[in-house]
């Protein structure tokens, strides 16, 4: 009767570990599909992480940093006369600015003000001329690019 036993134990001891192998390789296939899958959402938002350092390395650096000076106030009929002046669209002014076009529309229409750090560039660009505007624009443009 032992050997009955110990056949009816060994029996039920290689189906339990061939139940066992079939659930944790299916396991095993999905946790290395899940690492592959997160290894390749790294890589992304690293290479998500340089595009972004790249446009920042780009943004103009090179306008002049104005404190906002109390005594200036925003106008909406300045800033309309400061495009005419430099003859520019309002697509190109908002370039100059780094608004959008509709903002500067916004802006000329009174419906909405600037924000401060938006006023310090307005205010950057107040007294350009034709000449001047254009070479500013041009550099942004290239920048751009």
């Amino acid at each position: 009767m032992t050997t009955l036993a110990n056949a009816l134990k060994e029996e039920i001891r290689r189906l339990a570990r061939k139940e066992i192998k079939a659930t944790t390789q299916s396991l095993a296939k999905a946790v290395a599909q899940y690492r592959r899958e997160i290894a390749k959402l790294k890589r992304q938002v690293r290479d998500q992480e340089r595009n972004i350092a790249s446009l920042r390395s780009h943004v103009r650096t090179d306008a002049p940093q104005l404190a906002v000076d109390n005594t200036k106030r925003f106008s909406a009929r300045s800033v309309k006369a400061q495009r005419a002046k430099t003859g520019l669209s309002a697509a190109d002014y908002a370039l100059l600015v780094g608004v959008s076009a509709l903002t500067i529309y916004n802006w000329e229409n009174g419906k909405t003000r600037p924000r401060q750090e938006q006023f310090a560039a307005l205010a950057a660009l107040r007294g350009l001329g034709k000449r001047e505007a254009v070479r500013r624009l041009e550099e942004v443009n290239r920048h751009a690019a």
